[in-house]
């Protein structure tokens, strides 16, 4: 009989509300922190200087791929660039899971690029049915369909109650990105 504590699961965050990519990478510090090795894909989010990439690149054990553009994508005008970037994205996502060197792979905004049909949601679901049973599996991003709820271990769903960004506060490095 297996170890339960090993067991790798299947984790969601979606929802309106801020803190989905930062919940992950909190499991990702506490992955870290015990030594374990964390694969992070970052789909749709090019080049931007986001802050967490900076400080990702510094932590043992942790190796990040990026895709998109460094433009935001625009979902009722997807441009072809953008299922290409996508598909390497869940390209590289498999070939993660498959190799046995990560105890922990992060598909960060994944359920939006499912949601923008920037890559097939069959894709998505077959990755995840695909799994090894060692291997923690974390999905983020708005817009998870039903499905991949439905075959997630652990759902969290993030509420947008109040936000700075409703009375004219715009984003702010180091802390909304």
């Amino acid at each position: 009989m297996s170890d339960p504590q090993n067991k790798g699961l299947v984790e969601v965050f979606t929802g309106s509300g801020r803190g989905k990519t930062s919940a992950a990478l909190g499991i990702v510090l506490r992955a870290v922190g015990h030594g374990l090795r964390v694969f992070i894909v970052h789909f749709m989010k090019g080049d931007y200087p986001y802050g967490e990439q900076k400080s990702l690149a510094n932590l043992p054990n942790v190796t990040v791929f990026r895709c998109g553009q460094i433009s935001f994508v625009d979902p009722k005008n997807v441009e072809e660039v953008d299922r290409k970037e996508a598909r390497k994205g869940l390209e590289a996502a498999r070939d993660a899971l498959k190799s046995g060197k990560y105890d922990l792979v992060v598909l960060d905004e994944i359920n939006v690029a499912a949601a923008w049909k920037l890559i097939e949601l069959d894709d998505v679901l077959k990755l995840i049915e695909e799994k090894p049973a060692d291997v923690t599996l974390i999905l983020t991003g708005r817009y998870a369909d039903t499905r991949i709820v439905k075959a997630a271990d652990l759902v969290t769903e993030m509420v947008a109650i109040k936000h700075p960004f409703d009375n004219g506060v715009d984003a702010r490095p180091g802390f909304d990105y």
